[in-house]
């Protein structure tokens, strides 16, 4: 996840922040092409695991962190409870990017935000006022555009991200029970090991042999998850959210332009149509979110990947 609240700092530095952020787009969309690139080879669960495993090496600066932190067993009850749902949304989203389009993930994803901001007022006692609701209507319209039900057949992929966005939004909610009294390195890493240990027995049921191209393969994967998310806090000390937020659409572009030169997709318009509908709509409700000062829930695109 982010190492850095968005609301924790103050700006100072706009062109800085949205270069930072356009970096993080495009190494968001290196960890989806980084998968695409292992072919199927190796079933989702494995490669989930794979990926996280491979990235605990990232997490060993953190130790210090998490010492201090002197985690309870609230905290790890909570802890728990967020990797559980954490690793069904990285099984899905491993399934789906194996069988439908870089750009189809790559919108559908950008629904996480939108999940949590509902998610919020069911479980978190947040309030809709009608602009936002308006806003959520938006992006759910947009998600239609792609998916596009009734007008074409969609593949098990497709709901397979649809669910992995409800999983990741519902590991974002949870972890905002614990963000005030736990540090975000702490949070990262916790989230490493938990995923790890949650994955560990479904790549067991489904192991195959490992090339070691493919693992290295998966180490990039990690590194670039780990990249852009040190990317994208760089990004909010630099600037306000409402400002590094609606250039999160170029990670669709990057994602577009990817899938159709390098692994031979074509350019559906209906997903760029959908993914720009929904990112207005989430850049509209963090704008909001800021203009009245609210305490910030929706997350960011981006702060809900894996």
């Amino acid at each position: 996840m982010a190492t850095v609240s968005p609301t924790d700092v103050a700006p100072s530095r706009p062109v800085a922040g949205v270069l930072w952020m356009v970096l993080t787009g495009i190494l968001f969309v290196f960890v989806t092409a980084s998968v695409k690139f292992t072919g199927g080879r190796v079933p989702a669960p494995q490669a989930a695991f794979l990926r996280y495993a491979l990235g605990l090496v990232f997490i060993l600066p953190m130790i210090p962190a998490i010492r201090a932190d002197r985690l309870g067993l609230r905290e790890m009850k909570i802890f728990a409870a967020r990797g559980a749902g954490h690793t069904v949304g990285v099984m899905l989203w491993f399934y789906g990017m194996s069988t439908i389009t870089i750009a189809e993930v790559t919108a559908l994803n950008y629904m996480s935000p939108v999940y949590v901001t509902l998610g919020a007022v069911f479980f978190l006692g947040e309030t809709m006022a009608l602009r936002r609701i308006l806003a959520v209507l938006a992006a759910l319209g947009g998600a239609l555009i792609i998916l596009r039900p009734g007008m074409r057949e969609l593949e098990p992929g497709h709901w397979a991200m649809v669910g992995a966005a409800l999983c990741l939004a519902a590991s974002y909610l949870i972890a905002k029970q614990v963000s005030g009294r736990v540090s975000a390195a702490t949070l990262v890493a916790m989230l490493s090991v938990t995923v790890s240990v949650g994955l560990a027995p479904f790549a067991w049921a489904v192991w195959v042999p490992v090339s070691w191209h493919d693992l290295g393969i998966l180490f990039l994967t990690a590194a670039f998850a780990t990249g852009a998310h040190y990317a994208m806090g760089v990004a909010f000390k630099c600037a306000p959210v409402t400002v590094t937020q609606p250039v999160t659409f170029l990670q669709l572009i990057w994602a577009v332009l990817l899938g159709y030169f390098v692994f031979d997709e074509g350019i559906d318009a209906w997903v760029l149509v959908g993914g720009t509908a929904i990112i207005a709509a989430i850049s509209f409700i963090t704008w909001r979110e800021a203009v009245v000062s609210r305490r910030q829930v929706t997350p960011v695109s981006g702060e809900t990947k894996f």
